[in-house]
């Protein structure tokens, strides 16, 4: 009977249910607008014929400044709203990174009449201007006000030198695709001075270089490097390398050097099997003075290393990986572009899911020409591999981001600094992508016993016509497709696991079947001691979990490692290690001791105004990464060789 009754009361219960009232997220008595989407004012580009060509002006003379003066020509085919956009969404950087705001002093003219202007409100690299009747062309002045700190942005005038780049210093029709809109341009640079571009000049008058005619879309292609220390040296008939320095004293390249650069360009077109320029010229600061850079273009590439380049060439390889890297962006990134990369014009937004290829491989083949032309040694490149696999390793975020996520990066970020790194990840693409892509060299050498390598999909996918500097694009199917063709294997899954998915660690199978494995030692390799002394660092990334500088200011803290737990976290200032002052050596030296020690490292360090001891538990002693021959494959007498020994081999004699 207890059963019944309560089966009874169950079906009242559910006959009669409680009225609910209907949820509001706002009461009807609160007021609300209806969105008036905005009026689209820009026309679409359109593959059509510009109707006459701009000239440009710039003069770059005030590097005292850093003020480009620009004076520029636009035609119209009739009156009425003209459209100018100032170049927003920029090849190379991937993002929107066109420098709008240091656009200064716009002014627009119809001959001595001056136009007023006015600044698209959604769209603010767009300026709408009126064109009065029977009027053919207008004039635009501005300025741009280049950074003269690095907190502006980058530095591009210094006192010996500058980086003339063209979209910073022009505005383009709307409505055209920027390949149909022809411009000459035209550069005064300070006395003295000699440039170097992409584009040969069609007259030189004093410091004033007027260069040829081209289409738009090649002008943003073609910056200059000009300046007061200046050589330029012949690597082919078609390659040159063009170097700027802070001062003469560093301007002393030995021709062995010089020929290790000739090396990378006679590697390069033999790995690809063509050469995608007509000519090409490598654009080489040395400076301390002017902003970093390496950026590619079909052309050339800008290159910004440090001022002792060449002088201090037996030291340590420094920044010898950037110019291979760049120089095979002019087949991969440049002539081979995703689909989703290419646009237009400068206003489309690019889609960057593709930049695991674009340079993923890019850094792959960096360092193997890099190893093959001789500007790094075979130990060199081992030991950046090393480096490279274990800080992918440490992006303990691929648990929840996976590596096709980290390719939005330079829109999301722009190279801003992050508190964690590790755990938000950052532009993976680069060296997540170089070890993926060396497992994929390393299982066609395998599935073709030895018959095959990623060479011949880099001769397959990336090589073309000789001289055709245009762009041909491709989605990620033709990746697969090529590879497929080259070595059949289930690609699909391949790239799925290790792109589209997130994973527990890095992808490291290509070192191990490539003959070597990921290890750690007491000993920190050569590579790595120069790059913490470039990087005025000194990395305990494997030990502590952190990243240190010479005054003890924390850069990095490695998301869950012996620092973290201790609660540590970047900017922190180290005062004392275990009772003694802050020095690089007193940390690493209590790190030695403390070695197989079941007491903690003391670090006492300032946050803010307020000081903190925090209590490090890690015994293991200094540690840092290396690369272990395996042992079938030993470095001893009849030693073995293995596919990362094949790989770094040089092709051409």
């Amino acid at each position: 009977m207890r059963s019944v009754a309560l089966l009874g009361l169950a079906s009242a219960l559910f006959i009669a249910p409680i009225p609910t009232a209907i949820a509001q997220a706002m009461p009807d008595d609160i007021s609300k607008p209806d969105y008036i989407a905005p009026e689209q004012t820009i026309p679409e580009a359109q593959d059509i014929a510009y109707p006459g060509t701009m000239t440009l002006e710039v003069d770059a003379t005030d590097n005292e400044q850093g003020i480009f003066k620009v004076t520029q020509t636009i035609p119209v085919a009739k009156a009425g709203k003209l459209t100018l956009l100032y170049p927003e969404w920029l090849p190379g950087n991937h993002a929107p990174r066109g420098e709008i705001e240091k656009v200064a002093g716009l002014e627009f003219f119809a001959g001595p009449q001056k136009l007023d202007w006015v600044r698209d409100n959604v769209d603010v690299y767009a300026f709408h201007v009126t064109v009065p009747q029977g009027v053919r062309e207008i004039t635009a002045k501005f300025q741009f006000v280049s950074a003269t700190t690095s907190s502006h942005g980058r530095i591009v005038m210094a006192p010996a030198m500058l980086n003339l780049r063209w979209h910073q210093v022009s505005l383009y029709p709307a409505g055209y695709y920027v390949r149909q809109i022809p411009v000459t341009a035209t550069a005064i640079y300070p006395d003295g001075w000699q440039a170097a571009t992409a584009m040969r000049p069609n007259t030189v008058t004093g410091s004033k270089v007027a260069y040829e005619t081209v289409d738009y879309d090649t002008l943003v292609d073609s910056p200059v490097f000009a300046g007061k220390y200046f050589q330029t040296h012949k690597l082919s008939s078609r390659v040159h390398l063009n170097i700027v320095a802070d001062d003469a004293k560093y301007l002393k390249p030995k021709p062995d050097q010089i020929a290790k650069h000739a090396k990378l360009v006679k590697e390069a077109e033999a790995l690809f099997g063509s050469h995608q320029y007509d000519r090409y010229d490598f654009l080489l600061a040395l400076t301390d003075e002017m902003g970093g850079i390496g950026l590619e273009h079909h052309r050339s590439s800008e290159n910004g290393v440090n001022r002792e380049y060449f002088t201090d060439w037996d030291d340590s390889p420094g920044r010898r990986n950037l110019l291979p890297h760049e120089v095979v962006h002019s087949w991969n990134g440049k002539y081979r572009r995703p689909q989703g990369m290419w646009t237009p014009d400068f206003r489309e937004p690019m889609r960057d899911d593709l930049l695991w290829v674009y340079e993923g491989q890019t850094q792959f083949w960096g360092y193997v020409l890099g190893a093959r032309s001789g500007l790094y040694s075979k130990q060199d490149t081992l030991d950046a591999y090393a480096a490279i696999a274990a800080a992918m390793d440490q992006r303990v975020g691929r648990s929840w981001r996976p590596l096709i996520d980290t390719t939005l990066d330079p829109i999301i970020v722009a190279r801003r600094p992050k508190p964690w790194t590790d755990w938000q990840r950052q532009e993976d693409y680069y060296n997540e992508g170089l070890l993926i892509w060396l497992e994929a060299d390393q299982i066609i050498r395998r599935e073709s016993s030895g018959k095959k390598s990623l060479e011949n999909f880099a001769k397959a996918f990336f090589g073309g016509k000789n001289g055709d500097w245009g762009v041909v694009t491709y989605d990620e199917q033709d990746v697969l497709d090529t590879l497929n063709k080259v070595q059949p294997y289930d690609w699909a899954s391949f790239v799925k696991d290790r792109v589209h998915k997130t994973t527990t660690a890095a992808p490291k199978n290509g070192l191990t079947l490539g003959g070597y494995r990921l290890v750690f030692t007491d000993k920190q390799s050569a590579y790595l001691r120069a790059n913490d002394k470039r990087r005025k660092q000194t990395d305990l990334s494997y030990s502590l979990g952190l990243t240190v500088n010479d005054k003890g200011v924390v850069s990095a803290v490695s998301w869950g490692g012996p620092a973290f737990k201790s609660g540590m976290k970047s900017g922190l200032t180290i005062s004392a290690v275990n009772g003694k002052a802050f020095s690089t050596d007193v940390l690493k030296q209590a790190i030695e001791d403390n070695m197989g020690q079941s007491k903690p490292i003391e670090v006492f360090a300032k946050n803010g105004d307020a000081y903190h001891n925090f209590m490090v538990d890690f015994n293991g002693g200094l540690l840092y990464p290396a690369l272990e021959k395996i042992d079938n494959q030993g470095s001893g007498e009849g030693a073995s060789e293995g596919g990362i020994d094949r790989l770094l081999k040089p092709i051409t004699k």
